[in-house]
């Protein structure tokens, strides 16, 4: 059963983090490339998925601890230090992403959004008014800034996940065997 377990547990957390530091670390690129060129609806339908994409595997990936306690319960080394640091990256992890990475994202989508959905409008019926056509102008929201700031954040979420699989392989002190 152990081995079922861990088996659940790696699978688990190489189908759901996997994707998620992929699409969060994609998202300040793109949100540039939005920025840089604010008429290409690529961009924008890019960087809409790779929230989107943040936002359901995050989600999904609740089932990583779930697997990962239950293995760590059936080996019998809940109470081994090299588990509760990789337990308590994990919980630092999980809030960076839930509570910083994905609203500033959320926030910064809606924004663009916003910013040019006049533009698309406009674009779509030129006839309409043509004093409303798109130009390429900055967007009306913070750029660079939340680019950057999503770029650390993002950072910070991949190295605490990069240590924790680590600890997870090397389980420093363990007399379960590595």
């Amino acid at each position: 059963m152990t081995k079922f377990l861990l088996s659940l547990h790696v699978l688990a957390a190489v189908l759901t983090v996997g994707p998620v530091t992929v699409a969060a670390s994609m998202f300040p690129r793109t949100l540039r490339r939005v920025h840089a060129e604010p008429g290409d609806p690529d961009a924008l339908s890019t960087l809409r998925t790779l929230h989107r994409i943040c936002r359901v595997y995050a989600t999904i990936g609740l089932a990583v601890p779930v697997f990962g306690f239950a293995t760590a319960s059936s080996l019998g080394v809940l109470r081994s230090p090299w588990l509760i640091t990789a337990i308590v990256l994990t919980g630092i992890a999980a809030a960076n992403l839930a509570l910083l990475i994905l609203p500033a994202q959320d926030a910064v989508l809606t924004a663009v959004t916003r910013a040019l959905e006049p533009a698309a409008a406009a674009e779509a019926n030129p006839d309409a008014r043509p004093e409303a056509a798109p130009v390429a102008v900055p967007l009306p929201v913070p750029g660079p800034q939340a680019a950057a700031q999503l770029a650390m954040l993002t950072g910070v979420f991949n190295l605490l996940w990069a240590t924790v699989t680590v600890l997870m392989i090397i389980r420093p002190g363990s007399t379960t065997g590595a």
